[in-house]
């Protein structure tokens, strides 16, 4: 019966009335819009705001989200537009799924991403569980990102606007959740245009700045937290050139990272040096040129593909690969070993892959995402 009913805004096909959203709402500009808009059009709409860490000085930072002031923010959207809120206390899942992962990633010599493993394993695997719990018909976000219906079921595009584009942090989003998921801001061609819709509804985190860094790192500075997680992770050790010879000492593998120049102080050797490699079980850091970061060959594992046949059908996939969230795509070409990793080769090497970062695949010429894996030093 319901399938003869016109699709509404989100896809489905009942009246905005019948339909329950569960928007997730982390009290910030762009989550807080898509809660406004979908109350606006009538949909049943229930917000949720997850508690994830309580870091002292990070709940009263701005630029951070799911904490303190951010909490009140999201409740005062929802007492505006006059929908339900509700609190959930995530913390202890948070820290085991995304905390201590991000801390041993680091004290390992990688460059990890923990916004891909919350969305991945809290935002859209616990929440959505819950949003299911509460009988909703599917679950909002304020990511820049869109989701398009192929020949195939829905499908993952980039952002409208390139300058917000989040889809190298949801590359890991199933085709499960994708099918309940929904991206209201993914068509709009501007910031601007979400800043003018919190003023349209009244919105009192209209002028709101966008978050930065890592939530759960006050200041962006990452080293203290994880000296906090891991007491000792900040031995020194020494600073190496290629073939091993001692250039410094250095106060912490964890204080560097793949690519970085400044702030070595191994000044006076002529040519400037990079970081091209960390080995937190020697505690050494060695530097090379810059031609030593050039990277033609990667290893990626953990890979979720969301093509429309499987991964290991081809055993070759023409595609572009993001290395990094601020670089652009570039053409690769993508060897599946098994279901889940692969060789990638890039057809110009890349400076700076860094193991712990993510390898995003995307549709050459398109704005499709097929997915991507976790980068690793390989065997």
């Amino acid at each position: 019966m319901s399938k003869d009913l016109p699709l509404n805004s989100l896809g489905l096909p009942k009246p905005p009335a019948e339909t329950r959203v569960v928007v997730a709402m982390s009290g910030g500009v762009d989550s807080s819009v898509v809660a406004a808009q979908l109350a606006e059009e009538g949909y049943d709409v229930v917000g949720v705001t997850l508690q994830l860490y309580d870091h002292g000085a990070a709940l009263a930072k701005k630029g951070a989200c799911c904490a303190g002031q951010d909490i009140h923010d999201a409740r005062r959207v929802a007492e505006t537009m006059g929908f339900p809120h509700y609190v959930l206390d995530y913390e202890n899942t948070f820290r085991e799924a995304v905390i201590d992962e991000f801390a041993d990633a680091y004290l390992a010599g990688a460059t990890p991403v923990p916004c891909i493993r919350c969305n991945e394993r809290v935002k859209f695997k616990d929440l959505l569980e819950t949003a299911k719990d509460l009988d909703a018909d599917c679950m909002a976000t304020g990511h820049y990102i869109q989701r398009k219906m192929g020949p195939h079921g829905p499908e993952l595009h980039s952002a409208a606007d390139p300058n917000r584009d989040q889809s190298y942090f949801l590359f890991s989003t199933t085709p499960e959740q994708l099918s309940y998921l929904r991206f209201p801001l993914g068509h709009l061609a501007s910031k601007a245009e979400t800043r003018a819709l919190a003023a349209k509804y009244g919105l009192p985190v209209a002028d709101k700045p966008d978050s930065q860094d890592i939530c759960f790192v006050p200041n962006g500075n990452y080293a203290s937290v994880i000296e906090k997680l891991r007491p000792g992770a900040a031995d020194p050790g020494e600073i190496v050139d290629m073939e091993g010879n001692v250039l410094g000492q250095h106060k912490g593998v964890i204080h560097y990272t793949i690519g970085q120049r400044r702030g070595l102080g191994i000044g006076g050797l002529g040519d400037p040096l990079y970081v091209v490699r960390l080995d937190p079980d020697t505690r050494r850091v060695i530097v090379g040129p810059k031609e030593a970061l050039s990277t033609r060959i990667i290893p990626v594992r953990e890979i979720n593909w969301l093509g429309d046949e499987p991964f290991t059908a081809r055993p070759e996939w023409h595609l572009s690969v993001k290395v990094r969230s601020t670089r652009p795509p570039r053409e690769a070409i993508v060897r599946p070993i098994s279901a889940t990793e692969a060789e990638v080769e890039l057809l110009n090497p890349e400076e700076g892959v860094s193991p712990g970062q993510a390898c995003v695949f995307y549709e050459t010429g398109g704005t499709r995402i097929y997915g991507g894996g976790w980068i690793w030093r390989g065997r």
